[in-house]
C-alpha cells in the first residue's frame, strides 16, 4: 500500500510528467493521509483552487491516524523535534504510514528519515 505525501500530489497537480506517468501505471489506488489533504488546502489561495484539490483527491482513499498512531506521533515528535527538526504534521503523516504498514511516497526524505519503522520511497525522478 502506498501513502502519498504532499510533495508528490503537488507534482501531480502541476502536471509534472514523471509524476503523472508514475501515477498512471500504479497497480492499486494509493491512499492519502488526511493531514496531506489539509496541507494541500492550506496551500490554496482561493475557492477554485480548493475545488481543484478536492477533485484531484476525490478518487483516493483518505487515511486518518488511529489512537495508537497518535501516540506514536507524540512519541516521535517528542523524541525528534529538537534533535532533527521533525515537524508536527510530518510526525502524524509518518505515524499513519507506519500504522497502516504502508510505504510513504515522498521526496522529503530528510523530514522523515529518523522515524522508526517508516518505509519510504521516492516514486519517480525529478
Amino acid at each position: 500500500m502506498y501513502l502519498l505525501d504532499t510533495d508528490v500530489l503537488i507534482d501531480i497537480q502541476r502536471g509534472h510528467a514523471p509524476a503523472l506517468n508514475w501515477f498512471a501505471v500504479l497497480s492499486e489506488v494509493p491512499s492519502v493521509p488526511g493531514f496531506v489533504v489539509m496541507e494541500l488546502i492550506q496551500g490554496a489561495q482561493n475557492k477554485p483552487q480548493i475545488r481543484k484539490v478536492m477533485q484531484l483527491l476525490a478518487p483516493l482513499p483518505i487515511v486518518w491516524p488511529t489512537e495508537a498512531d497518535c501516540a506514536r506521533a507524540l512519541s516521535d515528535f517528542t523524541a525528534y523535534h529538537l534533535s532533527h527538526n521533525v515537524g508536527l504534521i510530518d510526525t502524524f503523516i509518518a505515524a499513519c504510514a507506519v500504522g497502516c504498514s504502508a510505504t510513504l511516497c515522498t521526496f522529503n526524505m530528510k523530514h522523515y528519515r529518523v522515524i522508526p519503522g517508516l518505509s519510504m520511497e521516492q516514486p519517480y525522478s525529478r
